[in-house]
């Protein structure tokens, strides 16, 4: 029975830090990810940002919201099924019943000028947002000519072709495994991850708060 408290004490750690990301994200899927990668990575120190960077991405390339995908996988990784479902649960219950609040509160006022105009304000902010969490997976993720030259040929058929996003996944994997594959053969370094930097003397190990205690994230999807 005490051998179950510590793992018991983690699942409800995970499901307060879900419980507590999600009310304050509006919008959801990547606008949520400076405000997740603030609490898992810097505030929890449950994953490091690499970490972090591989669950996002498949996370996204999964079928599913990206941030109830997110939470399934980092709660698994750190506490099994019951972790999964702690964290999934704290996603999804506070969301369900804000999200319920506000369709009753939206349907009465969605004809006021004043509420039209602060959902279009919502609507830039959301654009920084998830511009914000791309920089950052961009800076942890793109690292030397492969990753780079991926990178591109994703983006650019993103934007440029008419080509099914999971496709262009399957084929960004088949890239990165020839990649892989040439570089191995030719004797190259192969690197998975981006080169530490050293921290300034006068600095310290922990990421300095850029938000304040109770932020908020918004999104289109309020």
């Amino acid at each position: 029975m005490l051998q179950f408290v510590p793992r018991l004490r983690l699942w409800i750690s995970l499901f307060g830090s879900f419980a507590r990301i999600a009310p304050v994200s509006f919008g959801g899927g990547f606008a949520m990810l400076p405000v997740l990668q603030r609490e898992i990575v810097h505030r929890r120190n449950w994953l490091s940002e690499e970490e972090f960077a591989e669950v996002i991405s498949v996370s996204g390339a999964a079928p599913g919201g990206v941030g109830v995908n997110a939470s399934a996988f980092i709660g698994y990784k750190l506490g099994g099924t019951g972790g999964a479902c702690a964290a999934v649960c704290g996603m999804i219950l506070p969301a369900f019943v804000l999200v319920m609040i506000l369709t009753i509160g939206f349907s009465s006022f969605k004809h006021y000028p004043k509420v039209n105009a602060a959902l279009e304000g919502i609507q830039m902010a959301v654009l920084a947002l998830i511009a914000f969490a791309g920089i950052r997976l961009i800076r942890s993720s793109v690292f030397d000519g492969a990753t780079w030259s991926v990178f591109a040929a994703a983006a650019a058929a993103l934007l440029f072709t008419g080509i099914h996003p999971l496709l262009i996944i399957l084929l960004a994997v088949a890239g990165g495994l020839v990649l892989v594959a040439v570089k191995n053969r030719l004797h190259m370094a192969v690197r998975y991850e981006p080169k530490t930097r050293p921290l300034p003397e006068n600095s310290t190990a922990s990421s300095p708060k850029r938000y304040p205690e109770f932020e908020g994230y918004f999104g289109e999807g309020i």
